[in-house]
């Protein structure tokens, strides 16, 4: 049986550095299509290099752009791929522009689509990636659920079959590369365990509105008096901040390049706490025992909120909330027991 696996933003490759060697060892004919969405070093190649991700049969070289320009360039190069490779399924991962794309050119085609990450769910529903996952969703065949939460959403909204449960394949790449994680910046940065705070800012609504970057920036300023502030900055952020003139603010925080999923994790496992938009990270942040102040107005990871693990929270309640959320006693298996990508794999082998 041969598999297709559309990849092309950073969570997406540590995420196939473990269902793709689950299909492997389970004898499919597995071909890794690398959109080129994010193309730059720190966003891409170092996750080949660290996790021994197979290297991609094809690269279809988009790059960035608007949504638009990365969708339709992906549709475009894509489907000369898979009708020269015929597969029998294409699998797709989360909510990018090469998950939806991936999952349209593949359902178009009458090819059956496996969405790891499915049923995620969250505000605003405008939000590019939730456009993208909930699309995905509707024309999946398999749908494998990181979450309970995501199980029960899928229902909601009347797919109950094809759904499983089989844990955040995230869970087993952290169990994975645990004795791999690299704490050599904390060292380089005279770091000492717990006293400082990792921030990552990247999402469109919290860099392209002026007001509310300016916020985020002004609370991390007033964290800063009490706590070293680590900032490894996203590109789309850093070029906000400059169009804005808000470089100002970040005087005296610790602004780094993006990390490699070794060094962030082993930065997240000797911090304090974390601030942050990303979805991979509030996970994260939850596998290494550490809490999130998440910066969104609605996270899909909304049993970590509702367990007291994490705290959502809008730009100008960061401070309050970072040094006033307690932590809950730290629930285990929330997403699942560590064998995700051997669950996904073999709910694929199962004849129909």
């Amino acid at each position: 049986m041969k598999i297709v696996t559309i990849v092309g933003a950073r969570p997406q490759f540590v995420k196939e550095a473990v269902v793709g060697e689950e299909l492997r060892k389970a004898g499919f004919e597995h071909v890794l299509v690398h959109t080129g969405q994010h193309y730059d070093y720190n966003m891409s190649e170092v996750f080949f290099n660290c996790l021994d991700i197979k290297e991609p049969d094809y690269n279809l070289g988009v790059g960035s752009g608007t949504h638009a320009v990365q969708t339709g360039l992906t549709l475009i190069r894509l489907e000369e791929v898979i009708l020269k490779e015929k597969p029998d399924i294409v699998l797709v991962y989360g909510d990018t522009n090469a998950t939806v794309a991936g999952a349209l050119v593949a359902a178009k085609l009458k090819i059956p689509v496996a969405h790891v990450e499915a049923g995620m769910r969250q505000e605003p529903r405008d939000m590019p990636e939730e456009i993208n996952r909930v699309l995905t969703d509707r024309i999946s065949t398999f749908l494998f659920c990181p979450s309970q939460t995501a199980v029960k959403n899928l229902k909601k909204e009347g797919m109950e079959k094809g759904v499983w449960f089989t844990g955040d394949v995230m869970y087993d790449l952290y169990l994975k590369m645990e004795k791999h994680f690299d704490y050599s910046l904390a060292e380089q940065l005279d770091l000492e365990e717990n006293g400082y705070v990792v921030v990552t800012i990247h999402r469109d609504f919290n860099t392209d509105n002026r007001d509310r970057l300016e916020e985020i920036l002004k609370q991390l300023r007033i964290i800063v008096k009490y706590k070293r502030v680590i900032f490894p900055i996203h590109p789309r952020t850093r070029r906000r901040i400059k169009e804005f003139g808000l470089e100002n603010h970040l005087e005296n925080l610790d602004i780094i390049d993006p990390l490699d999923y070794l060094s962030m994790i082993g930065l997240v496992k000797h911090s304090w706490k974390l601030i942050t938009d990303s979805g991979g990270l509030q996970k994260e942040s939850y596998f290494a025992g550490k809490q999130a102040v998440v910066v969104m107005p609605d996270t899909g990871w909304i049993e970590l909120v509702q367990k007291k693990i994490n705290a959502l929270s809008e730009p100008d309640q960061i401070s309050d909330i970072l040094f006033t959320a307690s932590i809950n006693q730290f629930e285990k298996g929330i997403y699942g027991l560590g064998d995700s990508g051997s669950r996904i794999a073999a709910i694929l082998g199962e004849p129909e």
